[in-house]
């Protein structure tokens, strides 16, 4: 170190020109950058996209790292050292750009699967698969590079695959069930879906080995990929979030079964303005069934509401309003009776019973 500083004092205008080399190249390069970056962002502002904004941010300071190693590399390439040395310089800068590269990569990999997939359908698993592809590409490119060949290595990967996949088995099964619950889009995040064994809930994200179901208790509910990719899903947001639900009401058998019918669509209607998630369209209905109770005459009311979530405040709401409309116009809605009807029988006697005296 002593020997290294002396020569520096000695041999000082040595370094001089590398030194200014690599101060001009990082001033030129911050120069240029900010230049490009600026009419880039008024471009984008123009264009209102945001894959535009999120490049820029991926590549913001990436680029000046850029820009120092290739600022060191020509500074190292003006100066006196041996040509082994300026050769070795550049090797480790190049390996050092090409992992910024991948990791720059694999980010906005990510991001743009994010982006495409527009929140309705994006995973974790997806994304970070997306990652993980990159950064795979980018190791072999680095391998390369230093010169290590990536074919025996591909060919004892794929010897020990077969072992590695009998041993994780069940991790690879939750993996590509995964996958496939991602591609397929039969499920996407967000949507309300229940199985067939009772689980139900809405899907909050689908990762490498489980799908997690936030219920509406807001409680979280992990099922392995496997599972679900297997099991009978009912999904309430396909083919779109809108679905129907039906109101049984019941009125006493003297009622006036047209009148009960008009109320119930008045009500409907007149709610379907004021109640969050109850929609006009399709038009609400009423059908005499079940029909004929054992105490009353029931009827089926029919609407429409906007998600699953929405059915349960419309239920409360629309049950409140045709009891006090039942009320208003007299309707009965009648308690469970039973009417029994009680027959003497005679007296039966033995046909050889001998008459008293």
């Amino acid at each position: 170190m002593e020997s290294t500083l002396r020569f520096i004092e000695r041999h000082w205008e040595v370094l001089l020109p590398p030194f200014t080399v690599v101060v001009v190249t990082i001033l030129v390069g911050w120069a240029v950058r900010n230049a490009v970056f600026r009419s880039a962002r008024t471009w984008a502002a123009r264009s209102k996209s945001r894959l535009n904004d999120i490049a820029f941010e991926a590549l913001r300071t990436p680029v000046m790292i850029w820009i120092v190693m290739l600022a060191v590399h020509l500074g190292a390439q003006t100066s006196r050292l041996p040509l082994r040395v300026q050769d070795e310089v550049a090797r480790i800068l190049l390996i050092l750009f090409i992992t910024s590269m991948t990791l720059v990569f694999s980010r906005l990999a990510g991001v743009l699967i994010r982006l495409h997939a527009g929140g309705a359908s994006f995973t974790s698993l997806t994304e970070n698969l997306a990652r993980i592809v990159v950064v795979l590409l980018g190791a072999m490119v680095l391998l390369n590079t230093v010169g290590i060949s990536v074919l025996p290595i591909l060919t004892a990967l794929g010897v020990g695959g077969i072992a590695i996949a009998l041993a994780l088995q069940d991790t690879l099964s939750n993996l590509f069930g995964g996958f496939y619950l991602s591609l397929a889009g039969q499920v996407r995040i967000g949507d309300y879906i229940k199985l067939d064994s009772g689980e139900e809930g809405f899907i909050a994200d689908v990762s490498w080995r489980s799908t997690s179901l936030r219920s509406l208790q807001n409680n979280v509910i992990i099922i392995p990929n496997a599972k679900l990719a297997k099991a009978t899903v009912t999904n309430y947001d396909l083919p779109e979030r809108s679905m129907s639900i039906s109101i049984v009401v019941s009125v006493e058998y003297g009622s006036d079964i047209d009148m009960v019918e008009r109320v119930l669509l008045e009500e409907t209607r007149t709610a379907a303005g004021k109640v969050p998630g109850l929609l006009n369209e399709p038009p609400p209905a009423v059908r005499f069934i079940p029909g004929f109770g054992p105490s009353s005459l029931d009827l089926t009311l029919s609407c429409s509401v906007q998600t699953f979530a929405d059915q349960y405040l419309i239920q409360h709401e629309l049950r409140k309003r045709i009891l006090k409309r039942f009320r208003l116009e007299h309707i009965e809605m009648p308690f469970p009776t039973q009417t029994l009807y009680m027959q003497a029988t005679p007296t039966q006697y033995p046909a050889d019973t001998p008459e008293s005296e």
